[in-house]
């Protein structure tokens, strides 16, 4: 009898379920809630459909389908709820543009005096809140910063496509430097978005020496479930922040959304990591380090830095940023910077 081997046996695939039931991700149980449900309206290939799936499905697995979210006005939204449809199976609330995290506050705030009244340390319901970068870096940067302060029990998760993708791609503090957007257009000496400006909200959320701080792409599923799984293990303000590739916002191929994810975290410019309290506890490393060339090239936002002479010089600040990270973040193992 010829023994059959099951190459896929032991991979991380979506698909997978040929390993045991516990060994599965939350997206390749038949059980999944399904948190973000078939019929929605985003883009082929929207990298913050994926991430909201992911971790809105991981956060009901966790809590036993206890979740009560709001959700900020954006892409996500807008895609997911137009009246008077929706695809969200749980409760669910629409913020205004900056307020989400007072929302979710608020909620988490209603819960617990429910609890103290039937006599409970606190309620079995978690609340998260969610939005885009332009809800959470820019209009709704106050409100988040106050949960923050105050350590409200939310798990506040930031779908990162760094721009204002809803509006018509308009610049975000989230845009990273030299990006063409329509209000940072490609023209002129310096094109792109300004160097020097922006903010970088994990670092900032970590100031704040809440409970709990880390960062994710939707290119690691695995990494992505077992982040939001902590997240909800324990209390006070939480902060996950998911980069979430947009093909209309970054001009990309609908079929590239996984694989830019993916460089984004091999090159070094995006860091995918870990904090408790303010300090980091654990940074994924890069397996195979490649050039920011690799990232840039497959977007046109970046085109206008490779057409004609191109921009070599802008290139190696990009580069010199990734270099920064990987040595903040110690980000390569001995063999591979070797």
């Amino acid at each position: 009898m010829n023994h059959i081997k099951f190459y896929q046996t032991g991979t991380f695939t979506v698909g997978n379920r040929l390993l045991a039931p516990d060994e599965r991700s939350v997206q390749s149980s038949t059980e999944r809630s399904n948190a973000l449900n078939s019929g929605h309206r985003a883009c082929q290939g929207c990298g913050e459909a994926l991430g909201a799936r992911y971790a809105v499905d991981a956060a009901m697995r966790a809590t036993d389908g206890q979740i009560i979210a709001a959700n900020a006005t954006g892409c996500l939204e807008v895609f997911s709820t137009p009246y008077p449809e929706t695809s969200w199976q749980l409760p669910w609330i629409h913020s205004l543009f900056g307020n989400t995290a007072a929302v979710g506050t608020g909620i988490a705030a209603a819960l617990k005096v429910k609890a103290r009244k039937a006599g409970l340390d606190r309620s079995s319901v978690r609340v998260i809140a969610q939005g885009g970068d332009g809800g959470t870096t820019d209009i709704g940067f106050g409100c988040l910063s106050g949960m923050f302060e105050r350590n409200d029990d939310v798990l506040y998760i930031c779908y990162d496509n760094e721009a204002y993708m809803n509006t018509g791609v308009q610049r975000s503090s989230a845009t990273p430097p030299a990006a063409r957007t329509a209000t940072t257009m490609a023209v002129g000496t310096d094109p792109g978005a300004e160097w020097g400006q922006g903010k970088n909200l994990p670092l900032i959320a970590m100031a704040h020496e809440i409970p709990y701080v880390a960062t994710a792409t939707v290119a690691d599923l695995r990494d992505l479930e077992a982040k939001v799984e902590m997240a909800m293990s324990l209390h006070g303000a939480r902060y996950l922040h998911i980069l979430v590739p947009c093909p209309l916002g970054w001009g990309a191929a609908s079929s590239d959304t996984i694989k830019l994810a993916r460089l984004a975290r091999e090159t070094g410019i995006f860091p995918v990591y870990e904090a408790r309290l303010g300090e980091v506890t654990h940074a994924t490393k890069i397996r195979q380090r490649v050039p920011v060339e690799a990232y840039l090239k497959p977007q046109k936002r970046f085109a206008h830095l490779f057409s004609g002479a191109g921009r070599p010089d802008v290139i190696a600040q990009i580069q010199a940023n990734a270099d920064r990270n990987i040595r903040r973040f110690n980000l390569l193992d001995q063999e591979v910077a070797a």
